[in-house]
């Protein structure tokens, strides 16, 4: 049977369903073309998100050695209106399937430029939240999906090692106040962090390695 992006995009989007191994038998049965990811990367992205996707802007993500199956469901998510973006919406609007796959798979191949942490007394807060959750408020450690470094787990989770803390406190903020309604999972726990909460697990991921 012939594989057709589209197929790839089935996949991605029902990773949290299917599981990992349905988004690692679609990797193993199509290849995407890099070169063609890098041309439209070059034409289309770089802008704002850098060099081989390390942006230098602070409330712009670093995409570079992201999880490719988290930034096809993003771009799909963008180019619907689920995920509520003026720029981006505007940007993925044209992408086609294959280009979607293409982009995401030669940006996740380039290597995360590393972050740093600002705020000694902050990053201190952000590590015990990040590692260990807050039980008595119930909520959860984000080591328990994104992973103790940061790694993420590839279909389900997204890689935070090194994100700028800027776009981290904007899309927790976000998730807390309704503005992002594309992950249920995020929304439920973002809603019990205050603004210095936000502040303090964004500034430990900027430095997380």
């Amino acid at each position: 049977m012939k594989i057709f992006p589209s197929m790839i995009i089935a996949a991605a989007l029902s990773a949290t369903v299917l599981g990992v191994g349905a988004q690692q038998a679609v990797a193993a049965a199509v290849k995407p073309d890099l070169a063609k990811g890098e041309a439209s990367f070059g034409a289309v992205c770089i802008a704002c998100h850098g060099p081989e996707g390390n942006s230098v802007i602070p409330v712009n993500p670093k995409l570079a050695q992201q999880h490719p199956q988290y930034i096809i469901k993003q771009l799909i998510e963008f180019k619907a209106g689920k995920r509520e973006n003026a720029v981006m919406n505007g940007m993925a609007a044209p992408l086609s399937d294959a280009d979607m796959v293409n982009i995401a798979y030669w940006v996740s191949s380039k290597k995360a430029a590393p972050g740093a942490a600002k705020d000694k007394d902050l990053v201190l807060l952000g590590e015990k939240i990040y590692r260990g959750g807050i039980a008595d408020r119930q909520i959860p450690a984000c080591a328990g999906c994104h992973s103790p470094n940061g790694a993420g787990i590839p279909a389900q989770y997204p890689r935070l090692s090194g994100q700028h803390a800027d776009y981290a406190i904007a899309q927790l903020t976000a998730f807390r106040d309704g503005v992002r309604k594309n992950s249920v999972q995020m929304t439920q726990v973002a809603a019990k962090l205050n603004d210095r909460e936000i502040r303090a697990v964004a500034d430990y991921i900027a430095g997380l390695r």
